[in-house]
């Protein structure tokens, strides 16, 4: 809980600044309690309730190695100030080396107009004994530095509070970051929210510059600075471009992003623009090849775009905190925290490098504190707040990602790489179908968790509050509506026994009745639970990338994270827990001890190959040589810079680039003189994706180098000596698993060095609140800080009895297992469809084959892998060995179509003679063969014309690899006339090994789950947590049918639509409310059709699975259970269950949108959406290339409908423009939304997209698309959306309507103009109307 403390009780006491009776406060950070952590509460502190810390003894110094480095000679003060949303850490380094810490509300408008400000203000009043007004700027001759880390851009970006932007962009793309990668990022939220746009404006620029391949007429190349040869179609118009700027002006906007194709090689289109934009008066340019000159133009634009917006908004705050002191502190050392780690000088802090700048202070203070007093054990920093926890890992060096999203926007720049969980001390309670749930729901600051008294919900911190882990007399009287009462226990006990009373219910009246629990025993499943969902994203950051967690320390810092420190530590094997002394302000310390750094880079498309390192090692050595002056100017010797060189290396053809050092790797006689990139890369890619590719080249797509001037600053700690056994402050009650316990509260400020204590305890200071549960000892180190020793649990009582406790934890660790089969899976695999398309799925099963855990990638997968696993089982019988590996992708084996290729591991256990469990992988593989280039053949009749079969195939037998036997199936195709085998041999090879690979960590996790719990337990909790999806499911089909008879309507809903070739989709739901169950009858429904449109019987569960997880609206367990009260019936030898050479490959990604219409349509729960997935394949002898492409989304009872995004069955990503025009021989004319093809209503349905491919070669193009016949339904009075459309524009200009599906031969020259359909439109003008035509009737 992030929330201030008083330090014990008594008569009130001057404290250090020198008012009587100041509180204390114990939070933490300075960056909880508001949405995403950051948001400021404004409660405003007056008079004796005013919230600073004392400061602290003399007992400790920042000692600086060379004080000439820094300005700062003795008698100057070095601050380090960490403004958090809710509040404002202060450490200071004071004349003679001792230290003052202090925190405040970072909003406080009735005391003070900016709380960095005031600290310093107050601490220089302090130690100088005398008043300093706060309406007069302060003295800087006694500063010598200020280091910030800020929250400022974050919240701004957060709350989309920043400048107003204007985008420039190159003409065809004005909807570009619109759409974005096209994915969303709720798989099952109809109303698919999406963050809005920084920009309210776009300009189209009229500029067009492509890579140079020399076709007959090109113009002249030029050379970009990456060394790729380009070609200018068009310059700049910037005649035309400068009255549209001055009518931006005009409007009041004066911050622009300009982001144009191809700029991070060739930026003088954007030079020239951003000249003219100065030249006019705007006072914010952010050139997109500036702020960060990366190829992607997707995420290079959204990073100009935030800088655009954001910069401003930074600038605006250092100018208001350099009013505050005299001279506007022009000789005071002034630097920024940024989001690498790495300090940056006032006037160079930028919005893209911000957004970290607060979490990245935490990261560094215990990289610079825990990671050295630990021996170089690798530490995992739990870093919990109000809102949510934010985890990171430190091994030696700062792991950093390049590619991060922040408050919905994709940044590219260097970033820590810090993960966070909705789960922190403000987050909600809720007991849902026999679940307990935490988050992601919060309090927020206001109106905070029920014991502020201010009637907010139930939180854990009302949790650890009724446990007894908090204590409300060290708290300061500042809550309620006056703000001048204590924390209220009771608030908190009546909160939680309302959700108590819905967990007895159930557990009394459900469906395996058991005794009630205590108030005590809710709350303590609630802290487990939350704890559980803290893990995840830790064993993400571990296991997941071939780590061992319990090889790590944990170094908790943050308000809450001491409360939750040993059970986290536990959970995970770990065996220490470091708190460092002043963990409530780490972020601060971490700013103190932090170097400042300076970052060239540039882009780069040379080979990394011996002809090209002379080019390398010039490159590299004019990049340090601008990072040492930049370093230089600031005052740094040059002996105190120091720089590392690093190149992102990729394998050509890949899309999975590394930033490799070569610091571990020095030169040799084939290597750069910089040092072994080859080497670093090649034991990198090795450590993180289990393979490499020797025979594939090398490419350096970016040269980057990182000065750092080292400060010379450490904490040095004088010791306080023992003085007896440690004191008992009091002592008091907390309740643990078997009841509660006395509990001894011991005073940090009191403790020595040496001091030993048995858990349970609790140590308060005046920061945190440490919890010591039993079995776990703290000491005091050397240091002063507290290490814990983690001991191991008392043996558990766990059994296979319903335990809604254990439920949730069990769903978590389920579901954490096919998350991590993922991750493995997209780190392993090669291809761009699984690495970068992320096409793919992994789930859990039990022993007779039923889905246990799903991670939701791809809902198409859904339940359509339960099929296949259960036909091996049926298949296979007893022939099923330890060492033993499936492959599948038969329809009629529960395959969805034939490019989905599905791994299937069984789990074996000791005295077991069949399998315990199954894990399985799909991932769609480019090309397994058939009569296309890409295995998606829009005109097949026959499954033997779309690739490779594989109905139960043993692709590891007795641990044994069978790639002989693999890969003449995968040849085998081209033994059919008009056929061919797989094109892409290699790939196909690679990414079967990785799905075997991630079936393998399945294994061992679903093995470690067995082993802490038994065989007996984790399957009759696999039982347990299927029959909670099926609760779910069930109350949502009651309520639905009690809706319906409350309204007089009949229990029978009704849907049909149509393909494009006719064949209709009828759906009869039956809905029985006593039961809550239903029958979903799809007689009626067409026959099978001589094409591809046929849909196996598993892609229609997958749809109904879907649907029902949609409907049910929140998050459930993705499993079996869901289709346990559904009776399916579906007409033999309809499309829906053709016979078992009928061609499908448009089934699955066709088809099933149309089942997933027409669910949703009998449900009126939205207008359709467009229907179709838009496959288009383009190859020939030399390459290939697959995408599937975004339309509208359909309007829903409360929402617009999503313009430009994947519906339904699919979330894959698009290549980007840049990517796909550098591999592929295409030019990206346009793509943008397709204005107006949304379905009007009072709800308007999404519109689709308009996309142009010009051809450079000679390539076949196949289209496999739907919606262009029959249009997207309305609803309820709504309009339907418009249809989709084929266009192929030939060179001569002849224009030809290609149909819904197609392959072509085209030429260089010719343009495909694809128009996706958009979404139907909900309720007419007047409000709700009869269904449409397709609906008979409506809930």
């Amino acid at each position: 809980m992030e929330t201030p403390a008083a330090r014990g009780s008594g008569p009130p006491e001057p404290d250090a600044t020198g008012e009587p009776g100041g509180p204390r406060f114990r939070a933490g950070g300075g960056r909880g309690q508001g949405p995403e952590r950051v948001r400021p509460n404004g409660r405003r502190a007056t008079g004796a309730d005013r919230p600073v810390l004392p400061g602290l003894p003399a007992e400790e110094s920042l000692l600086d190695s060379s004080p000439t480095t820094m300005g700062s000679p003795e008698g100057r003060f070095h601050f380090a100030i960490d403004r958090g949303g809710t509040f404002t850490d202060v450490f200071a380094q004071c004349p003679g080396g001792h230290v003052r810490v202090l925190k405040l509300l970072s909003e406080d408008p009735a005391n003070y107009v900016d709380a960095p400000t005031e600290g310093i203000r107050r601490i220089l009043e302090q130690e100088g004994g005398m008043l300093l007004p706060r309406d007069r700027p302060l003295d800087t001759s006694r500063i010598a530095s200020i280091r910030m880390g800020t929250t400022v851009a974050t919240n701004a970006l957060l709350e989309r509070r920043g400048e107003r932007v204007a985008l420039l962009v190159t003409r065809g793309f004005r909807d570009l970051l619109h759409v974005g990668t096209q994915a969303r990022e709720d798989l099952f939220d109809l109303a698919v929210p999406m963050p809005e746009m920084l920009y309210e404006e776009v300009l189209e620029v009229d500029e067009r510059v492509v890579l140079y391949r020399g076709e007959p007429g090109a113009g002249m190349p030029v050379k970009g600075r990456t060394g790729d040869l380009l070609e200018v179609q068009q310059p700049v118009d910037l005649g035309g471009l400068r009255g549209k700027l001055e009518e931006l002006l005009s409007r009041g906007i004066r911050s622009l992003a300009v982001v144009l194709m191809h700029s991070y090689t060739w930026a003088q289109h954007e030079q020239q623009v951003g000249a003219l934009a100065h030249e006019l008066g705007f006072t914010h340019v952010s050139l997109s090849s500036e702020a960060m000159p990366m190829v992607r133009i997707v995420p290079r634009g959204h990073t100009a775009c935030a800088d655009a917006y954001l910069t401003p908004t930074i600038q605006r705050y250092v100018q208001g905190f350099r009013r505050g002191f005299q001279g506007q502190l022009k000789d005071v050392q002034v630097l920024f925290m940024r989001s690498d780690g790495g300090l940056a000088p006032m006037d160079s802090f930028s919005g893209s490098r911000a957004v970290l700048s607060g979490p990245a202070g935490g990261v560094v203070g215990y990289a610079a504190t825990t990671y050295r007093v630990e021996g170089g054990h690798p530490v995992i920093g739990f870093d919990m707040g109000g809102t949510s926890t934010d985890v990171s890992r430190y091994a030696g060096e700062f792991e950093h990602v390049f590619e991060a999203s922040t408050a919905g926007v994709t940044l590219q720049a260097p970033q820590l790489d810090i993960n966070t969980v909705a789960a922190g001390g403000g987050s909600r309670l809720f007991f849902r179908s026999g679940l307990f749930v935490v988050g992601p729901e919060s309090a927020g600051a206001h109106p905070g968790p029920a014991c502020y008294r201010k009637g907010g919900p139930v939180t854990v911190t009302d949790a650890n509050l009724v446990l007894g882990r908090l204590l409300p007399a060290s708290f300061p009287r500042i809550f309620g509506p006056g703000e001048d009462q204590p924390l209220s226990p009771e608030a908190s006990r009546k909160a939680l026994e309302a959700v108590a009373t819905e967990v007895n219910s159930f557990l009394t009246n459900g469906p395996c009745p058991a005794s009630p629990l205590s108030l005590e025993e809710v709350a303590m499943g609630f802290v487990r639970v939350a704890n559980e969902a803290m893990c995840r994203p830790i064993r993400a950051l571990t296991q997941a990338r071939g780590h061992d967690p319990s090889a790590h320390v944990l170094a908790c810092f943050g308000g809450a994270g001491g409360q939750h420190a040993c059970a986290i530590a536990r959970a995970l094997g770990m065996d220490t827990v470091h708190i460092h002394r002043h963990s409530g302000l780490l972020s601060a310390l971490g700013l103190a001890l932090a170097d400042v750094v300076h970052e060239a880079q540039e882009p780069c498309s040379l080979p990394y190959a011996p002809e090209t390192f002379v080019q390398l090692d010039q490159r590299l050595s004019r990049l340090e040589e601008q990072c040492v002056d930049a370093l230089r100017a600031q005052g740094f010797p040059r002996a105190q810079i120091s720089t590392e060189s690093f190149l992102h290396l990729r394998y050509q053809g890949t899309d999975c680039a590394l930033m490799v050092s070569a610091h571990q790797h020095p030169a040799t006689a084939h290597s750069p003189r910089a040092g072994d990139f080859g080497a670093g890369f090649v034991e990198r890619y090795m450590r993180e994706f289990g393979f490499i590719i020797p025979e594939r080249p090398v490419v350096v797509d970016d040269v980057r180098v990182r000065g750092t001037g080292r400060s010379g600053l450490r904490l040095e700690y004088v010791p306080k000596a023992q003085s007896g056994p440690p004191r008992v402050d009091k002592t008091t009650r907390c309740y643990f698993e078997g009841g509660y316990q006395e509990t001894p509260v011991y005073l940090l400020g009191e403790l020595g060095a040496g001091h030993k204590l048995q858990g349970p305890c609790l140590l308060i200071d005046s920061n945190s609140t440490i919890l010591v549960e039993p079995a776990c000892q703290a000491e005091v180190t050397e240091t002063g800080d507290i290490r814990i020793s983690v001991g191991a649990e008392a043996p558990g009582t766990v059994g296979a009895q319903l335990d809604p406790i254990h439920l949730s934890i069990f769903s978590h660790r389920f579901m954490s297992i096919a998350e991590q089969m993922g991750r493995i899976l997209q780190r392993t695999a090669i291809s761009t469809n699984i690495k970068e398309r992320l096409d793919f799925s992994c789930a859990l099963f039990g022993p007779d084959g039923g889905l246990v855990s799903n991670a939701p990638h791809i809902p198409v997968h859904l339940g359509a892998m339960q099929e296949t696993v259960q036909f091996q089982i049926q298949h296979l019988g007893a022939d099923l060995h330890p060492g033993d590996v499936l492959l599948s992708n038969h329809p009629c084996a529960g395959g969805s179509h034939l490019p989905d290729l599905t791994v299937i591991t069984p789990v074996f256990w000791p005295g077991q003679t069949r399998p315990v469990f199954y894990v399985a992988s799909r991932g769609h593989h480019a090309d397994i063969g058939g009569i296309t280039p890409g295995s998606m053949p829009p005109h097949s009749t026959t499954l033997q014309q779309e690739g490779a079969v594989f109905l139960s195939f043993r692709l590891v037998q007795a641990g044994v690899f069978q790639e002989e036997a693999v890969t003449e199936a995968l040849r085998a195709p081209g033994k059919i006339p008009g056929c061919s085998g797989t094109r892409n041999l290699h790939d196909n090879l690679s990414d079967l090994r990785a799905q075997v690979a991630a079936n393998q960590k399945g294994i061992q996790l679903v093995g470690e789950l067995i082993g802490q719990y038994g065989l007996d337990v984790v399957q009759a909790y696999m039982g347990h947590i299927q029959a909670n999806a099926e609760l779910a499911v069930r109350d949502m089909l009651r309520a639905f049918g009690t809706s319906r008879q409350a309204r007089g309507l009949p229990l029978e809903v009704s849907a049909e639509d149509h393909m494009d070739d006719g064949s209709p989709i009828r759906l009869r739901v039956q809905i029985n409310v006593s039961e809550g169950s239903a029958v979903f009858d799809f007689s009626g429904t067409g026959p099978e059709v001589f094409g591809n449109l046929n849909a196996p019987r598993a892609i229609t569960l997958s749809a109904l699975i879907y649907c029902l997880r949609c409907l049910v609206g929140r998050d459930i367990p993705l499993n079996q259970g869901c289709l346990a009260p559904v009776r399916v019936v579906i007409p033999k030898g309809s499309i829906l269950d053709p016979s078992p050479e009928a061609a499908v490959v448009g089934g699955n990604v066709l088809t099933s949108q149309r089942v997933v219409d027409v669910i949703l349509g009998a449900f009126g729960a939205c207008a359709a959406s467009q229907g179709c997935m838009n496959n288009v394949t383009l190859g020939n002898t030399h390459m290939g290339y697959y995408e599937t492409v975004a339309g509208g989304a359909g309007a829903g009872p409360g929402w617009h409908g999503r313009s430009g995004v994947h519906s339904h069955m699919t979330n894959t990503r698009i290549t980007d423009p840049e990517i796909l025009e550098s591999r592929y021989p295409v030019i990206l004319r346009r793509f943008e939304l397709r204005l107006g093809s949304g379905g009007r209503g009072r709800f308007r349905g999404g519109d689709g997209v308009i996309r142009e491919l010009l051809f450079r070669e000679e390539a076949l193009l196949s289209v496999l698309t739907e919606r262009r016949a029959f249009q997207p339904y309305g609803l309820m009075g709504g309009e339907p959306g418009t249809r989709g459309l084929n266009l192929l524009i030939r060179k001569d200009g002849r224009t030809v309507n290609l149909g819904g599906k197609t392959s072509v031969l085209v030429s260089p020259g010719d343009v495909f103009c694809l128009h996706t359909p958009g979404g139907g439109g909900l309720w007419g003008p007047r409000g709700p109307r009869p269904l449409c035509r397709r609906r008979s009737c409506s809930p």
